[in-house]
Order: structure tokens, then sequence, then C-alpha cells
């Protein structure tokens, strides 16, 4: 069963966030906002944490895993982007958007896109989330947490406890949570295409 954290929206209380950095570090898989909707998450090289993301979602093994990451200069370790996507990605960051890239050979495997050797990653704009991803140091793997046959990312702490506590290992609530999921920027052809609408503006990256 989850264990529930709720936190200031503002000034989340640093004892809390490393109570649920310490349940990441240890394999478990929580519930955090972000603004776009809550997220799934866990450790980097954590295929269990994986798996019961995608037993959740009912995901196959060619959905697109994001690397949250709490600044843009982290993004480069994981990621290849030439001069263009490297000014476009840092110009709507941190915002509403997952980006498809190439990967780097240290990105995890297991969430790679099994042909195209791609990978989502994101800064979030919201102050929990961050805050966590400083806490832990590294960044989360995660998944936008869309249930299956909804359209929409859950956005409430309490009900993601009520409805999926027993299937989480922490949910993190602070109270304030973006609607809408990000807006998917596919980054890793010769032209941009946009696989998702949502939060962030897509006409940065229409033709």
């Amino acid at each position: 069963m989850a264990r529930y954290f709720d936190v200031h929206p503002s000034n989340p209380q640093p004892r809390a966030l490393t109570q649920v950095a310490d349940l990441i570090r240890g394999g478990g898989l929580v519930a955090y906002p972000t603004d776009s909707g809550y997220a799934l998450g866990c450790r980097l090289g954590n295929r269990d944490g994986l798996d019961r993301i995608r037993a959740i979602r009912h995901l196959s093994d060619k959905h697109h895993f994001t690397l949250v990451c709490s600044e843009f200069a982290q993004l480069g370790q994981y990621v290849q982007m030439d001069n263009d996507v490297f000014r476009a990605v840092k110009a709507a960051t941190p915002g509403a958007y997952t980006f498809i890239l190439q990967a780097t050979r240290e990105a995890p495997k297991a969430m790679l896109h099994p042909k195209k050797r791609t990978v989502g990653v994101r800064v979030p704009q919201h102050t929990t989330a961050l805050a966590l991803l400083h806490t832990l140091g590294e960044p989360l793997v995660s998944s936008t947490l869309i249930l299956p046959g909804h359209d929409e990312p859950m956005t409430d702490g309490w009900q993601v406890n009520d409805e999926l506590g027993a299937q989480l290992d922490a949910v993190l609530d602070s109270g304030d949570c973006g609607l809408e999921p990000t807006t998917i920027v596919d980054l890793s052809a010769d032209e941009p295409e946009i696989t998702r609408y949502g939060a962030g503006d897509p006409e940065p990256f229409e033709a």
C-alpha cells in the first residue's frame, strides 16, 4: 500500500521529499504531481518499476518512457542534440513538453523505443516535481498517469491514492497540478513531428 505524503505546494517539506526519494532509491514506484498532470516515476535502471508502469497503464513495449530531469543541462547526458535542436529544446524548457530524441549510450536500454532507439525527455515547471528531482539527485523514469480508457491524466493526489494506492509505493500530493498532458514533439528525424497536442504551445514546432 502506498505511503501518502501531503506537502506544501510552494515550499515542500524536505523530510517528506527525502522519504519519497529513499523509496525511489529502494526500487519503489511513486506518483507525483507535475505541470501536466500526475506522473508515475521510478529510478533509472528499475526494470520492475517499468513493468509496473506498463501494467497500470496497459502499455506496449513500444511506449516511450520519459526521463524527467531537474534542469536542461542534464539532458545532454542521455539524448543527442544538434545545434538547432539544442536551441529549440532549451527555449522550451522548463515547460509542458516531452521531446523524443535519439538516445546516447547513457540512456537505459530498457526504456528505449525497441526499433528507433529513441527516448523521451522533459524538464517540468512544477515546484514539487523539481524539489523531488533535486532531492533525488538524478532523473526519474516516468510516464504520464493516464489510465486505460482515459484521455486526460489524473490530477488529484487523493484520487490517485484511492484508486492506485495498492499498486504504488508512494503518492506525493501538493494540491496543485496541471490539467493537461504534455505536448509531445518528436525531434529524432529531420523535421519536427507533434505526436500529441497538450499543454505546451505547439506553434514553435509546427512547419
